[in-house]
């Protein structure tokens, strides 16, 4: 019998089957989608949170060590992360993770990526040679990111090929019937002319068919010199916007050097999974967007 209880014991220890697998998520949007999706089956570790900007983290020591042990590493991709995660790869000396390899999962090759350059020039600011990686902005990407996620789960894990796919499954369904909801909901945004402090929304923009007039920003990234705010001013006595949007994470000075010599709206949206108090899922996420946008319509 001691020997019996032994063998259960090494057996529950060593089975592949009791040990979630480690998923290293670059930002909050792929480890809730991964959560959804894996269920109890994965551990995530998500590496930036809401108010952070993707672009500019610190590969740091704790953030290698979580990619030394991970068994999928999710990024957007599309040099979203271009300026730390490559480091985070090298240093974890993690084989499994690195670019290539079936545990390392690119989100942005799954949707059909917008503002392609037509030219690459660093000069030009912060650009993206193959198109801007903000593809969390349009929930229709999820739905096409995450049939992707449930097979590479279920090829690294084919014990639990059948749960991901249920999975996805349950969630692909509730994720359509919410995008019927909030595009009814959002239908008044159509066509409404805004303005943007950064050009962080394309995909919520086509998806909901807003009117980008400009940015405050001359260049992608880099902060709005005091002649492009006048510029921006000057084109919003001649075509006005209804109001300006901003990313949660951004300083709010440029936005609200326009708003109070404009009397428009300034509209911080959550951007991702806790850019927001109220955005703590990705259903919380849209709900709040589409909620700010349309608060944002009212009339100062």
């Amino acid at each position: 019998m001691k020997r019996l209880f032994t063998l259960v014991m090494f057996l529950l220890i060593v089975s592949p089957a009791w040990a979630a697998l480690k998923v290293f998520a670059t930002v909050p949007e792929w480890g809730a989608l991964t959560e959804a999706i894996g269920g109890s089956e994965v551990e995530v570790f998500v590496a930036t949170g809401g108010l952070q900007d993707p672009h500019r983290i610190q590969a740091k020591p704790s953030l290698i060590a979580r990619a030394r042990n991970a068994d999928l590493l999710i990024a957007t991709g599309a040099e979203l992360e271009v300026g730390w995660l490559p480091l985070v790869q090298r240093e974890s000396a993690n084989p499994s993770i690195q670019s290539g390899q079936p545990g390392y999962f690119e989100a942005a090759r799954y949707v059909s990526l917008l503002e392609k350059p037509a030219r690459l020039d660093r000069a030009e600011g912060d650009v993206h040679a193959a198109g801007n990686p903000h593809i969390q902005t349009d929930p229709r990407n999820f739905l096409r990111v995450g049939r992707a996620l449930a097979e590479r789960l279920a090829q690294l894990d084919p014990a639990h090929a059948a749960l991901y796919a249920a999975n996805e499954k349950r969630f692909r369904e509730r994720l359509t019937e919410a995008i019927t909801r909030w595009e009814k909901a959002a239908a008044p945004l159509r066509g409404v002319p805004i303005l943007v402090q950064h050009k962080a929304f394309p995909y919520l923009e086509n998806w909901l068919g807003l009117n980008q007039l400009g940015s405050l920003e001359a260049k992608p990234g880099m902060e709005p010199t005091s002649g492009q705010l006048e510029a921006v001013l000057s084109r919003q006595r001649q075509q006005p916007a209804k109001m300006v949007l901003r990313p949660a994470y951004q300083y709010d000075a440029p936005s609200r050097w326009l708003a109070e010599r404009t009397k428009i709206n300034v509209v911080i949206l959550p951007f991702t999974i806790g850019g927001t108090n109220e955005a703590r899922d990705i259903f919380s996420l849209f709900d709040d967007t589409v909620r700010r946008l349309l608060q944002g319509m009212e009339v100062r």
